[in-house]
C-alpha cells in the first residue's frame, strides 16, 4: 500500500534501497525536480513507503543486473517480480532472468516465465530495455547480445509488469506490441492460454535442454510428448485453444468460446486460495499447484499423469522406475551397470551410468530376465514391434546380434519389442503382464588373462643333468633368454593391445550420438569430450579438410568434422552456455554441432561431416563440367536455402543468433548439394577476423553485418566471380547463360544489392529476402549502394527509397 501511495504522490519516481541505509532516486519518465520534504518523509517512512520494490512501469533506458538483490520492478499488486533468479542445485554461479512470484518465501518465489526459456547467463549480465523499444539481455564480459524482443522501430515506449504476471511492451497509446504471454516457456498463469503451434518446456539442466514439452498439436489436442516424438499424454478431444483460467480449471475452447473438454483442481471453489499456476516439471509431469489456506507453500492440486512412471524415460537411461511404499523410485536395470546409483527417487535425477558393451564381452553373452517389467529405447525411441511368443521373444533376441533388449507383454496380443539401443529405460509393478529380457556380458569386465609362466624340468640322471655337453648348455641358456624376452614382448604387446583397446572402448562409451543421431532427427544430446579423445577420434587430426578443420570417424563409422577454435576469449561456463545454445538448433540448413572440447590451450567443436565440401570449392575450384552439370539449376535453391538457413537463426531460434562470418567457405553442400551453413554463432568468443574490402561498418549491429554478407555471397552465387564490385543488376542479366533461370536470377541480383545497402535502414529483413528469393514478394530495382541518388555504372539513374 505505502508503494503505490508513493507512486502516487511522485509520479516517475523510483525510490530504491540502497545496502538497507541509504535511499538512491532515481527519475525515470517525467519527474524533473523532487521536493526535499519528500525525500526526507522517504527516508523516515522508508520501511512503509519507500519499499524496494516500486514499480511496475518502466521507460526505455530502464535497466537490472545480477548485482541488484533487491526486486526493483514488481507489478502493482505486489504479487510478481522481474529480476535476477539465482539457479540453485546444478553448482556455478549463474541466474536465470524473468518473471518470478513476489511472496517473500525465496522457496515460494518461483519463476513462471524465463528469458530465452530458461538461458543460464553468468553474474555480469545486464537485462536493458534499450532505446530502440527492445528488451535485451546482454553479457557484459563479451559484450554478446543474448536475448532480444525483436522489437525494435515498432514504437514502444514503455514496458510494465502487470497484476496478471504479463510482461508487455506498450506504445504511446498503450497498444500492446508485444507480451510475454504470447510466447509461454514452462508455466501458463491464471488467464494465459496456447494455440498451435505454441508450447510449454520444462526448464533445462545446466547443459542440456529438457526433452519433455507439453504442446497443442494442429488439431487442437493437448499432449504431453519426449523429444517430438513419443506422446506419453494426450486429451481425448481437441479444440482451437487451450486456457487456464483464474479458478483453476485448464479447458479447450472452440471457435465460440465454448469448453469441450476440462480438467480440475482437487481445491477448486475452495476461497482460501489466492494464487494458482499451471507447469510442466523436469519431471515431464503437467501439474497444477495452489498456494493459501492452511498450507504456506506451493501444493500440487492436479497432474496429468497419475502414476509418474508411465512418463517416458522418467529415470533417465539403464534405468527402471518401479514403487516402494509411497512413492515411485529409480534401480539400475543391472548391478554390473558401471557407476550404479540404486534406488534414487525420481525427483533425484541421478540414475545409472551405461552398462557394459555388448561388443567387448570376454565371454559369451547371457539373457537377465525381468519379470512384471516393461523396458523401452530411448535413443531412437522406435522399437521395433512383432507378434511372438514369450519364448520367440527370448529366443529372437538371443539370436539377434543388434537386439539389447526384448519385452513380451503376456495380455493375449502376443506382442514383442526388440530394443536396439543401448539407451534403455522402462517401469514395472506388480500389476503389470509383462517380461523383458536384457542381455548382459557373461563375464561384465572384458580384460583377457595371459598365462605368460612358462615351466621346465630336468630330471636326476638323464644326459642333460649333472654337466654334460657344454654346447647343450650354451643352447638351452639361449633357449631360455630367447625364450624369456618372447614372453616379455609378448606380454607387452598384449598390455599395449589392452590399453589401446580400452582406450578405443572408453572413446566409444563417451560418445552416444553417431547412429542414434541419423535414426532421430531431434537427438540432441551434447557430448564433451577431451582432447586425447578428439585425437583419438580423427586418427591424430590425420585428415586435413581445411584450416583448424579435421575429418573424423566415430567408432560406429559415422563421420564427424573436428574444428580447433584459436584465440577463445571467454571463460569455460560462457564457452558452455554459448555452445550448448548451438547444439539446440535444428534446420536443414544448418551444421549439426554434435560436441565440444574445453581444456586449457586445448578448444574445439565437433561437427556432422558434410561430403561434398564447401560453395567455395564449387564455385571457384570445380571444373567447367561440374559447374554446366551443377549451377545452372541449383543456384536459385542454394541461395534460398541459405537465406533460410540465416532466417531461422536471427527469428526462429529461442533467441536471435548471428552468424557474424557468412562467407563461402562458411556454406557447406550436402548429399544432394543442399546448402549447409556452418561456424555460425562462433564471434562472440573467438578473436576479430578481418573482413572483406566492402565490409559494413563495425558501428553496425552484428544482424545488419549478415545482412551486409548475405547480399555479397548471393551475388558471388549468380556471378561466379568473387570480386563483385562494380557489378550492376543489367550486366549480370546480360552475361547469364542461355540455360540460367533468367527471372529468378535477376531477382537474386536485385535482392543483393539492397543487402548491401550502406545505409543498414535500407537493408530489407531476413524474411523479406526469403519471400524475394521464393517469388512471393516482388522486388524493386535498388538504389545505389550509398543510398542516395546517383548514377550507376551502367548509366541508369537509381533513385534514393525511403523505406523497403
Amino acid at each position: 500500500m505505502g508503494s503505490s501511495w508513493l507512486r502516487q504522490l511522485l509520479p516517475g519516481v523510483c525510490a530504491k534501497k540502497s545496502g538497507g541505509k541509504n535511499l538512491r532516486i532515481c527519475c525515470l519518465t517525467r519527474c524533473s525536480c523532487v521536493p526535499i520534504v519528500l525525500l526526507f518523509l522517504c527516508s523516515v517512512f522508508s520501511g512503509v513507503f519507500c519499499e524496494a520494490s516500486t514499480m511496475a512501469s518502466v521507460p526505455i533506458g530502464f535497466e537490472v543486473n545480477a548485482s541488484d538483490r533487491d526486486k526493483i520492478w514488481v507489478s502493482e499488486n505486489g504479487v510478481f517480480a522481474f529480476g535476477f533468479l539465482e539457479v540453485d542445485g546444478d553448482g556455478g554461479d549463474e541466474y536465470m532472468v524473468g518473471i518470478m512470484y513476489n511472496l517473500g518465501d525465496k522457496a515460494a518465489n518461483l519463476p513462471v516465465w524465463t528469458v530465452g526459456s530458461g538461458i543460464r547467463v553468468p553474474a555480469n549480465s545486464t537485462f536493458r530495455f534499450s532505446m530502440d523499444g527492445r528488451l535485451v539481455l546482454i553479457n557484459n564480459s563479451s559484450r554478446v547480445t543474448l536475448w532480444s524482443s525483436n522489437t525494435s522501430n515498432l514504437g514502444v515506449e514503455k514496458a510494465s509488469l502487470l497484476d496478471s504476471g504479463n510482461l508487455v511492451l506498450l506504445s504511446s497509446k498503450d497498444e500492446v506490441v508485444w507480451e510475454s504471454f504470447g510466447s509461454p516457456t514452462n508455466t501458463l498463469l491464471p488467464g494465459q492460454s496456447i494455440r498451435f503451434p505454441q508450447s510449454l518446456r520444462a526448464l533445462p539442466t545446466r547443459l542440456i535442454s529438457s526433452y519433455y514439452n507439453l504442446v497443442i498439436r494442429q488439431g487442437g489436442e493437448l499432449a504431453l510428448v519426449w523429444e517430438h516424438n513419443v506422446t506419453y499424454w494426450k486429451s481425448p478431444v481437441g479444440s482451437k485453444e487451450a486456457r487456464f483460467d483464474s479458478s483453476g480449471v485448464l479447458g479447450l475452447y472452440d471457435d465460440r468460446g465454448r469448453v469441450v473438454w476440462s480438467v480440475s483442481p482437487e481445491d477448486l471453489g475452495d476461497n482460501s486460495t489466492r494464487f494458482r499456476h499451471l507447469r510442466i516439471d523436469r519431471d515431464g509431469n503437467l501439474r497444477m499447484y495452489s498456494w493459501g489456506g492452511d498450507s504456506r507453500g506451493w501444493r500440487a492440486v492436479w497432474q496429468a499423469v497419475k502414476d509418474q512412471c508411465s512418463v517416458f524415460g522418467s529415470c533417465g537411461s539403464y534405468s527402471v522406475c518401479g514403487y516402494n511404499s509411497s512413492a515411485p523410485v529409480c534401480d539400475c536395470l543391472f548391478s554390473d551397470s558401471l557407476e550404479s546409483s540404486v534406488g534414487v527417487s525420481v525427483s533425484g535425477g541421478a540414475g545409472c551410468k551405461r552398462m557394459a558393451d555388448l561388443g567387448n564381452c570376454r565371454m559369451n553373452t547371457s539373457i537377465l530376465v525381468l519379470k512384471q517389467t516393461v523396458l523401452y529405447g530411448l535413443y531412437p525411441s522406435r522399437d521395433l514391434e512383432m507378434p511372438l511368443s514369450e519364448a520367440a521373444c527370448r529366443e529372437r533376441c538371443v539370436n539377434d546380434s543388434t537386439c539389447i533388449a526384448a519385452t513380451s507383454v503376456n495380455d493375449g496380443s502376443g506382442r514383442c519389442t526388440i530394443k536396439q539401443t543401448m539407451f534403455i529405460s522402462g517401469y514395472k509393478t506388480p500389476y503389470i503382464h509383462a517380461v523383458s529380457f536384457l542381455k548382459v556380458c557373461s563375464v561384465p569386465l572384458a580384460v583377457p588373462t595371459q598365462n605368460a609362466r612358462r615351466h621346465g624340468s630336468t630330471e636326476p640322471g638323464s644326459p642333460q643333468a649333472g654337466g654334460g655337453d657344454g654346447r647343450w648348455l650354451v643352447g638351452a641358456i639361449a633357449v631360455v633368454v630367447l625364450g624369456t624376452v618372447l614372453v616379455i614382448l609378448s606380454f607387452q604387446v598384449v598390455v599395449f593391445g589392452l590399453l589401446y583397446r580400452r582406450r578405443k572402448i572408453k572413446v566409444r562409451t563417451r560418445i552416444p550420438f553417431g547412429k542414434d543421431a541419423q535414426m532421430n532427427p531431434h537427438y540432441s544430446v551434447l557430448i564433451r569430450l577431451s582432447f586425447e579423445e578428439v585425437k583419438e577420434l580423427t586418427n591424430n587430426f590425420g585428415d586435413q579438410i581445411g584450416t583448424s578443420v579435421f575429418r573424423g570417424v566415430l567408432p560406429n563409422k559415422t563421420p564427424i568434422v573436428a574444428k580447433i577454435l584459436r584465440d577463445v576469449v571467454v571463460s569455460e561456463k560462457e564457452f558452455r552456455v554459448k555452445v550448448t545454445t548451438l547444439s539446440g538448433t535444428h534446420h536443414r540448413n544448418l551444421v549439426s554441432v554434435k560436441g565440444f572440447c574445453f581444456e586449457p590451450g586445448n578448444k574445439c567443436l565437433i561437427y556432422e561431416y558434410v561430403p561434398n565440401g564447401s560453395l567455395e570449392k564449387w564455385l571457384f575450384r570445380s571444373t567447367e563440367g561440374q559447374k554446366q552439370r551443377v549451377w545452372r539449376h541449383k543456384k536459385p535453391d542454394i541461395a534460398l536455402g541459405v537465406a533460410r538457413g540465416l532466417a531461422y537463426l536471427h527469428s526462429e531460434c529461442q533467441k536471435c543468433i548471428t552468424h557474424g562470418n557468412l562467407k563461402l567457405e562458411n556454406v557447406l553442400l550436402d548429399e544432394n548439394m543442399n546448402p549447409k551453413l556452418t561456424d555460425f554463432g562462433l564471434e562472440e568468443f573467438l578473436a576479430p577476423q578481418g573482413g572483406g574490402g566492402g565490409a559494413p561498418s563495425s558501428s553496425e549491429s552484428p544482424s545488419e553485418r549478415d545482412m551486409y554478407m548475405l547480399g555479397e555471397m548471393l551475388l558471388q552465387i549468380v556471378t561466379c566471380k568473387r570480386d563483385v564490385a562494380g557489378e550492376s543488376v543489367d550486366r549480370i542479366v546480360e552475361e547469364l547463360g542461355r540455360d540460367d533461370d533468367v527471372e529468378a536470377m535477376e531477382r537474386i541480383a536485385r535482392i543483393s544489392f539492397w543487402c548491401m545497402q550502406q545505409q543498414p535502414f535500407l537493408r530489407p529483413s531476413i524474411g523479406e529476402v526469403v519471400k524475394v528469393l521464393e517469388g512471393t514478394l516482388s522486388v524493386d530495382r535498388p538504389p545505389s549502394r550509398s543510398g542516395h541518388r546517383g548514377r550507376g555504372r551502367e548509366g541508369v539513374e537509381e533513385i534514393e527509397v525511403e523505406e523497403w
